[in-house]
């Protein structure tokens, strides 16, 4: 049976980059899609919406963008952006599929949606989505304070609904690639382990504190005030202070190599990475490593 995901995207290898705000730009995009993946370009920042365009100047590969909907609910403008830009594949997130779903087919552009949780997963499917991106509360990022880990969603999503799925949350190398499609996904998604690449553009304090993170280096947050996040433990999370916007220095974060800025958006998974690779490698090692994986645990069965 075809691969419906690497059918759909139109791959060489079904891996895509997660789409995390203010990274997600076109030289860390572009650098998935040569390798044979999915590069993923963030639209909610200036930069990022530029970028859009500069992806056919350095790939003639595909590539998508991301919209977050709470975003973009108020200016449906961005459909045309992604139309004039001649984007082929949407990820869109944080927000009902439906206010956007038929506005992107009628563009010819495919539609993926991230959910956490099998109510958003039957809802999506029932406005039309081509394709889920199913995240385990385990991955960086926003996430719903109640969601399952991947090794539950995943498998309790593929058995009720028939789309084709992109596991993501605790993806990193091969051998959770292999996990993700014995559980049911017919791709993955990786973010954290797209971070410490030589391509992502965030400064090197960023890349050196998913290094050296064990498995309890990141934390689930809820502060009043902000989305809950699974974050890299430092003082402000230590201190969990109440109120406080703790998004406000994430440009300094990321940018600037100040770790105790904000909060840094990052997944579990972190506790298995020990090196900063190229994303040709990464990409490449997972996928032909993926059967190899799956050999050795038929292997052990045995």
């Amino acid at each position: 049976m075809p691969n419906r995901v690497q059918t759909l995207l139109d791959v060489e290898i079904p891996i895509v980059q997660a789409p995390m705000t203010f990274i997600a730009r076109a030289g860390l995009a572009a650098a998935v899609s040569e390798a044979g993946g999915l590069g993923v370009v963030e639209s909610l920042s200036e930069e990022g919406r530029a970028d859009l365009t500069r992806m056919r100047e350095l790939t003639a590969k595909p590539y998508a963008a991301n919209l977050m909907i709470q975003g973009w609910k108020h200016d449906p403008s961005i459909i045309d952006l992604l139309a004039e830009a001649q984007v082929p594949v949407v990820t869109t997130s944080a927000g009902d599929p439906a206010l956007f779903t038929d506005r992107l087919h009628d563009a010819g552009i495919i539609v993926l949606h991230v959910v956490g949780n099998l109510r958003g997963a039957q809802k999506a499917r029932d406005a039309g989505v081509d394709g889920l991106v199913v995240e385990g509360v385990e991955g960086g990022g926003f996430k719903g304070a109640l969601g399952a880990s991947t090794l539950v969603l995943l498998p309790l999503v593929a058995e009720h609904v028939d789309l084709p799925l992109i596991a993501a949350g605790g993806i990193c190398d091969a051998a959770s690639m292999a996990a993700a499609f014995v559980l049911g996904a017919e791709g993955v998604q990786m973010g954290t382990r797209m971070l410490a690449t030589h391509e992502a553009g965030v400064h090197d304090n960023f890349k050196d504190a998913i290094l050296a993170a064990g498995d309890d280096g990141t934390v689930l947050l809820s502060v009043p005030g902000n989305p809950t996040m699974r974050v890299l433990r430092n003082g402000l999370t230590a201190a969990a202070p109440g109120d406080q916007k703790l998004l406000g220095g994430i440009h300094e974060l990321y940018f600037g190599g100040d770790m105790e800025a904000s909060v840094a958006n990052t997944g579990q998974v972190s506790a298995r990475i020990d090196t900063v690779e190229p994303v040709a490698d990464v990409v490449r090692r997972t996928w032909d490593g993926c059967r190899a994986a799956l050999d050795a645990a038929a292997a052990r069965l045995a």
